[in-house]
């Protein structure tokens, strides 16, 4: 009992060196685990940073590629908005009046040159040029009649001058007849008798020479009325002619027929309808030969020049590209040819900056593909840097063609 009482027994040193290990081993630990708790803190902190240092790097690297190539390409690039796809459309129309008999073609349908598009009944044309025909055929009759008796009244001339050269040479044998009976009278031989009978036959023999010349100038005279019957029966016939011609005309306008290549569009005529002169039947879109109209500001022109190469963006078409080229430049802005155009004269005044039209040529290859449709939205960016650094545009130098095939974006 002493002894493990003994034992028990701790004296304060004793115990003051067995609590002091403890006491190191409690300060040192927090010693160790104060730098792994600031350096986690750190780590986030050192994240921000190296994200937005590298996106200032990003920006300050796009900054200089978007101004690079601003400086390179953009400053020289005018573009607009206001564009649209246009092409020379055709309004088809009735040359003569009459019912519709048939419209062969379907709405939107492509057509070719010469194709039909429509037909009036023809009925009332056929008989008015077969009656022209006829007309010229009697006519034509006539002016052959009347060659034939021209003919005829020609002999008749013929024979009245022969029968003057005989009344001639009678009245010269009657004429020496006079003469001999008229000395033998003077010198007693002939009785008076005689001379008075000579006298006579001379005196009708000039008679006859007169009626021959008579009848020799109503031959000729009716030859000349023939010949004027001629003349006018065949102006009558020259007209009778134009008549047919008129009358088969418009008995070809009966068949409406495409004058291009085309999609039949705007059917304003249905079959059984009656259509007056001049009265629109559809219309005819040339889609294989569409432009670009773009309407410039009167600010932007100076740069712009016949030749230059045209990014054309369509909004129907997002996915492609298209290269075209500056064919021309309108004369004067769309107000001067507006159907009211504005006086600036009069009233009070107010500067709004025009717009005029310039022509954009689509490659052929490109319209051939007939996507573009006249009326579609468009955007439009000229490059002119080729001029800007070869001088000064030149608003009437010749176009120049050229063509750059669609490509995908």
């Amino acid at each position: 009992m002493y002894r493990d009482r003994e034992t028990a027994t701790v004296t304060p040193e004793v115990a003051r060196d067995n609590q002091q290990p403890r006491a190191e081993m409690r300060s040192e630990a927090p010693a160790e685990t104060k730098p792994a708790v600031s350096r986690a803190r750190s780590l986030p902190k050192i994240g921000k940073r190296l994200a937005l240092m590298s996106a200032v790097l990003v920006a300050l690297a796009a900054g200089g590629y978007f101004g690079a190539n601003w400086w390179i390409n953009g400053r020289f690039v005018i573009s607009t908005d206001d564009a649209y796809v246009r092409a020379h459309n055709t309004t088809l129309a009735s040359k003569i009046s009459g019912y519709v008999a048939s419209i062969p073609v379907n709405d939107n349908q492509r057509v070719r040159e010469g194709e039909v598009i429509a037909t009036i009944d023809d009925g009332d044309y056929k008989l008015a040029a077969d009656a022209a025909r006829e007309k010229v055929a009697t006519e034509q009759a006539t002016v052959d009649r009347i060659g034939r008796q021209i003919v005829a009244q020609a002999a008749n001339v013929d024979e009245a001058k022969a029968q003057l050269q005989s009344a001639e040479a009678g009245a010269t044998r009657t004429q020496l007849e006079f003469k001999r009976q008229q000395d033998l009278a003077a010198q007693k031989f002939a009785s008076q008798q005689a001379l008075e009978q000579a006298t006579a036959n001379r005196d009708q023999a000039l008679a006859g020479v007169a009626s021959a010349q008579a009848q020799v100038s109503a031959a000729v005279a009716n030859l000349d009325v023939l010949k004027a019957q001629q003349e006018e029966a065949a102006r009558t016939l020259d007209e009778l002619k134009t008549a047919q011609a008129k009358a088969e005309r418009d008995l070809s306008f009966t068949v409406i027929r495409a004058p291009v290549d085309g999609v039949f569009s705007n059917r304003a005529v249905q079959t059984g309808d009656y259509v007056q002169t001049g009265q629109r039947v559809a219309s005819l879109v040339p889609l294989h030969d569409v432009y670009i109209e773009a309407n410039f500001k009167e600010t932007q022109l100076a740069r712009l020049q016949p030749g230059q190469p045209v990014s054309i963006s369509v909004d129907a078409l997002p996915g492609h590209a298209i290269e075209g080229r500056v064919s021309s430049l309108s004369p004067a802005s769309g107000a001067v040819f507006s159907l009211l155009p504005p006086d600036n004269a009069t009233g009070n005044f107010t500067k709004i900056v025009q717009r005029l039209p310039v022509r954009i040529d689509v490659p052929s290859q490109v319209a051939a593909q007939r996507l573009l449709r006249p009326g579609m939205s468009v955007i439009v960016s000229v490059n002119t840097k080729a001029t800007d650094a070869g001088g000064e545009a030149a608003f009437g130098s010749t176009a120049v063609a050229a063509d750059a095939p669609v490509r995908s974006r």
